[in-house]
């Protein structure tokens, strides 16, 4: 691969789905298959083959919401949670199923210890992996060097020409998309424990405050309030949300007048700290290291549910479609979905070798969902939804902290010797 030819990684942000060629010979065909098959969305479709749909349709053309950026999961989510019908059973889901069987992951080739560290004498006869990356599906463009240590969050915001990156070497990082080098450098006294961005301001989560800055104005703004590390932030309902060390989540409000943010409430319930939050179906999801995910309703701010399911630290979550995805250190992931009576129950349980502990979902050059898997091998498992079919995997020297999606295929990876890598999706053949 041309290295030095991608160093201008971002300008490579054209190119939508790809059609299958066959439906342009068959219209009949081509129409039949434009239906979603409904067992499917709700996780029980027992026919194969079936005649519908076993995935979502691309979306029409249309200005996003966010301003330009790329959609995530909790993003596509619908109004609600799908309820089981009566007749459910865990056993005629689709999840963790390929036509019809349990998906097996692939055991794949083991990367040589030697060629990371730039030693290995074997060359191409090395019977161990020389690659970063393992599969068809996807590319490494290039690395960003600079960060010390472990990248804790990564952030695209819509209409700026740069990426930003945060670091528990206390640094936030302003990389140029043209040329793929470090515009900027900036000390913020603390470790970074989250970034995220939303529309033109980026977000960073800091020991006991959360810093702002609006990449258009450039406004620079203090949100103070927390008591510990800040280690997780979503927006949602107008709100930002952050998840701190001492086990509450606050939230703050933006005043057009004023330009700034301002609290809007305190929830609590977590026992230990909230690490991971998530948005979606009209509500707020919170992953803690008491092992427990708590549901708010976004409206009221009220605790509705507590899932207790994970034995160990829940480290991320995630929404897709009507479905709730978490991951924990108990080396499980586990995909939730409505009962009857509206509460929340495990419908899957996805078992890893190592603890889970990052979570991101993002569409193929087909628009087809893929869920991010990082474990604490320092591997990333790229798998199918809802089939959980590996299709690839990315290695680090160190655990992958941070997992960012971009536009035109792009994403974006950060591991623990603070190495930011640019990845990007194949186009289909």
């Amino acid at each position: 691969m041309d290295m030095e030819g991608n160093k201008r990684v971002f300008q490579r942000l054209g190119g939508g789905p790809s059609t299958a060629s066959d439906s342009r010979h068959h219209p009949q065909q081509q129409q039949q298959q434009q239906k979603v098959c409904f067992h499917w969305r709700a996780g029980k479709c027992t026919r194969h083959p079936c005649p519908f749909l076993h995935r979502e349709l691309p979306a029409p053309a249309q200005p996003l919401s966010n301003g330009g950026a790329p959609k995530r999961f909790a993003e596509d989510s619908g109004s609600q949670f799908l309820r089981r019908g009566p007749k459910f059973t865990g056993g005629s889901n689709t999840w963790g199923r390929v036509h019809g069987g349990n998906a097996v992951a692939k055991k794949t080739e083991k990367l040589c210890n030697y060629w990371v560290q730039g030693n290995c004498t074997y060359g191409d006869k090395c019977r161990y992996l020389h690659s970063w990356s393992l599969g068809d599906c996807f590319d490494m463009l290039t690395q960003l060097e600079g960060h010390q240590k472990v990248v804790t969050g990564i952030a695209f915001p819509s209409g700026s020409g740069n990426l930003y990156t945060g670091s528990k070497d206390e640094t936030l990082r302003v990389w140029d998309c043209q040329s793929g080098q470090c515009a900027g450098v900036i000390n913020l006294g603390g470790e970074i424990g989250c970034m995220i961005s939303e529309g033109p301001w980026v977000f960073v989560g800091l020991p006991n405050l959360v810093k702002a800055y609006n990449t258009q104005s450039n406004a620079d703004l203090s949100l103070n309030g927390p008591v510990g590390q800040v280690y997780a932030m979503v927006v949602g309902n107008g709100l930002l949300f952050a998840g701190i060390q001492d086990g509450s989540i606050l939230a703050w409000k933006f005043n057009a007048a004023t330009n700034g943010f301002e609290p809007a409430a305190s929830l609590s319930g977590h026992t230990l700290g909230v690490v991971s939050l998530v948005v979606g179906a009209n509500r707020l999801y919170s992953g803690s290291m008491d092992n427990s995910i708590r549901v708010w309703n976004l409206e009221t701010l009220q605790c509705m549910q507590i899932l207790t399911d994970h034995t160990s630290v829940v480290m991320s979550v995630l929404c897709w479609d009507q479905f709730l995805l978490s991951c924990s250190l108990d080396k499980t992931i586990k995909v939730w979905v409505a009962s009857d009576s509206g509460n929340l129950e495990v419908t899957y349980t996805h078992n890893e070798e190592h603890g889970v502990l990052h979570l991101c979902g993002m569409h193929d050059s087909e628009v087809k969902p893929v869920l991010m898997c990082s474990c604490n091998d320092n591997c990333v498992r790229a798998y199918d939804l809802p089939s959980f079919a590996e299709r690839g995997k990315i290695f680090a020297k160190n655990e992958i902290r941070a997992i960012e999606v971009g536009p035109g295929g792009l994403f974006f990876t950060g591991d623990g010797t603070g190495q930011v890598r640019v990845w990007k999706w194949r186009d289909s053949p």
